[in-house]
């Protein structure tokens, strides 16, 4: 990608994982300044290096260790987070592309956030927190470590998870109580997890039962 096309705010891929440009100063060798989505490291490459990606409903990544699904059907809540895709800002607001701003307020024509910016509902899409069953996960340009997607015989995808690795920090989700566990160790078929449990890869894959939060080795 030539320096000339990249923009502060744009979603890009660097060393496979998703960024977000928050800085270009064109007169140094390495001019893009990255933000790591999943853990809000700090990045600095050329232009070369990275590859534009335009966020889009459905998506889902991770963002600062906790997953969401990008939506545009549903409004969102006090203290939700909303991805800004769409500005158009007013004279005195002060927000730019793909900027991630916490909601204060809702009204029929849009949100207030916690920066005090006024935006309006089709600026913007809603973050649900989980990674929706049917969400296109962005995680990678290239989902590495991606388990064989297993198709039925009607052709539908069923399963389409990251395989576990040692430091994946994992939550239950059909359970009341709050459980967060991490991968100590793999044995076979079978993940050996965090207070002695020990289930099986299918069962961590499932959706219904545990949602994959970050590596807690990722830097």
């Amino acid at each position: 990608m030539k320096l000339y096309q990249i923009r502060k705010g744009q979603f890009v891929y660097y060393n496979n994982e998703l960024h977000k440009v928050y800085g270009v100063k064109p007169m140094y060798k390495l001019s893009v300044h990255l933000i790591k989505l999943r853990d809000l490291t700090q990045h600095i490459t050329n232009a070369a290096s990275v590859e534009r990606y335009i966020a889009k409903e459905n998506d889902s990544f991770i963002f600062n260790h906790k997953v969401y699904t990008l939506k545009n059907n549903q409004h969102p809540q006090a203290g939700d987070f909303i991805l800004i895709n769409n500005p158009t800002p007013d004279t005195l607001d002060n927000y730019s592309l793909n900027e991630i701003e916490i909601v204060e307020t809702v009204d029929r024509k849009g949100v207030v956030t916690s920066d005090s910016n006024g935006i309006k509902h089709h600026e913007y899409l809603l973050m649900v927190p989980g990674r929706a069953s049917d969400s296109h996960p962005i995680d990678y340009k290239d989902m590495v470590n991606m388990a064989e997607e297993f198709i039925d015989e009607t052709g539908q995808h069923i399963n389409n998870q990251l395989t576990p690795k040692l430091g994946d920090i994992y939550k239950k989700v059909d359970s009341d109580i709050l459980i967060e566990t991490m991968v100590v160790a793999i044995r076979g078929e079978g993940v050996c997890l965090g207070g002695g449990l020990e289930v099986s890869q299918d069962e961590l894959s499932d959706l219904n039962k545990w949602e994959f939060q970050y590596n807690a080795f990722d830097t």
